[in-house]
Parts: C-alpha cells; structure tokens; sequence
C-alpha cells in the first residue's frame, strides 16, 4: 500500500460556558436545537465531575475508567439517528443543511434516503467489524454514526483506515484501495477519535462484541479495525476544532447524554495505546 504522509495542524479553539448539568431523560430524542446555539463545556469543569474518576490514570486502567463513564447514556432508535444527525452536523452557515463527513459536502437535511445523491447514515466503526448491524447500541450511537453520500459511503464500505489509495470520485481528497480508505485531511482526526471512542464504550460486557483497534487491514468481519498507528497519527496532527467539539457537546447535551473523551482529552490517544 502506497503511504502519503500529510502534516498539518487545526489550532485548538478555546472553550467557553459552563457545562449542563447531568439530568435523568427518556430514550425519545429530543426535539431539534440549532448546532450554533450550543456552547462547549471547559475541560476544568469536565475534570471536576464528568471525569472526575479517570484523572491521574494511564493505559488499561484509565481505559477501564472511561469505558464506565461513558457507558452511562440514553440510547436511539436507528430511526431516532437521522433526527440526530440533522442536529449533530448542521451546517454552521445554513441552519437547513447538514455537512457530510467525507465530502465536506454541505446538503439540505431533507435529502436524506438512499437513493443516488442522498445521504445517509455511515457507520465509522463499521457495522461489520463487530456484527452490531442496526440493532441500538454500537448500531446507533452517534458518536460514531455521520450523514455522508449514498455513494461515497458505499466507496468506503467496511474498509479500514490507512494511508493511501486512489481518488476517490465524488470526494475530493479521499483516496481508497482494496483494502482501506483515507479521509480528507480535515476529518481525519475526527475518524481517528470516533474509532478509539467505540473501543472504548464497547467492550464486550454488555452482549456486544468487544470492539479493538489493531495495526491491520482486511479485518474483515473480526471486532477489529485499523489501522492503529496511522489513526493516532491522524489524531496528533488533526485535533479537535470547533466543530467537532461543539457535536460532542450536542450530543452529550441533548441526545446520548455521554462523551467522547478523546475530543475533550486528546492526549489520552497516547496515555491508552
């Protein structure tokens, strides 16, 4: 496989308000807020409450530590998912579209369905690295689930990601062999970071597979998906940037009411693996 190693940097933006307190909900999922209305929550605050427990650890242990913080969340309907996501990734700059993770594609939100020029729901984690289908759990937890074109997603398949490939049509700077699939720079981070956040909240203890990031391809149908050393890289060199954040917030704010804890700390990429 042909390797193209890019360096680039998003500052990472500052982060303002409070956070929201913590509050017993229902699985019905609530009713559309605007993405730019929601605000970020500081990390001092996250660190006094949300991630109170895992501070100071490293490795399997602060593993084990998130893996029980996140897992405390409200779950979707794959049908709930496409309410979500017209939420989660709305367009900053048009309130009735939706951006779509490997095109950068800005879409109306009522385009949504399966035909040519739709889009649709892609699993990141994909559904067949762990054999969770649809079925609510790893099948609809938004952290991982992203509007993106009918074709594009279908491109992508159940590849891993690597370094490398040809264009891929439809997409520009995407690039996809027999065996992988590489993201535009600018999502690159935020693949990297969907992928470690399932290995962490799924892990095998709650009649799923137990999803783990390896240093391969061609995983096929196996609870595994790589590769491992290019997504910390991804991960390094593409830090969260506002908009990445501000979905995690909407997401733990008004829908799963959990986090990706390697938005809010990215270098606990490092300290796990």
């Amino acid at each position: 496989m042909s390797s193209r190693r890019r360096f680039y940097a998003r500052p990472l933006l500052a982060t303002a308000a409070s956070i929201a307190v913590l509050t017993c909900v229902t699985a019905t999922a609530p009713a559309a807020t605007p993405a730019t209305d929601r605000t970020v929550s500081p990390a001092a605050a996250l660190d006094d409450t949300y991630y109170q427990d895992a501070l100071g650890k490293t490795g399997a242990t602060l593993k084990s530590s998130l893996h029980t913080i996140i897992s405390d969340q409200t779950k979707l309907s794959y049908s709930q998912v496409w309410d979500a996501l017209k939420v989660t990734d709305q367009d900053p700059s048009n309130s009735s579209n939706v951006i779509l993770l490997y095109t950068g594609r800005s879409q109306s939100k009522s385009e949504n369905g399966g035909d040519v020029g739709d889009w649709n729901r892609e699993h990141v984690w994909a559904k067949s690295h762990g054999d969770f289908g649809t079925t609510t759990g790893p099948g609809t937890d938004i952290h991982h689930l992203r509007p993106e074109d009918v074709q594009v997603n279908s491109i992508r398949g159940n590849k891993d990601f690597d370094n490398g490939g040809s264009a891929v049509s439809g997409a520009p700077g995407n690039y996809t062999d027999s065996n992988s699939f590489e993201p535009r720079d600018a999502v690159k981070g935020d693949v990297a970071r969907m992928i470690l956040y399932m290995a962490v909240r799924y892990e095998g203890d709650d009649a799923f597979a137990d999803l783990e990031p390896n240093d391969s391809v061609s995983n096929g149908s196996a609870p595994y998906i790589g590769r491992l050393s290019v997504l910390k890289q991804w991960s390094q060199e593409d830090p969260p940037d506002s908009f990445e954040q501000n979905r995690n917030e909407i997401i733990f704010d008004r829908f799963q009411h959990n986090r990706n804890p390697f938005i809010d700390h990215p270098e606990w990429v490092e300290a796990i693996w």
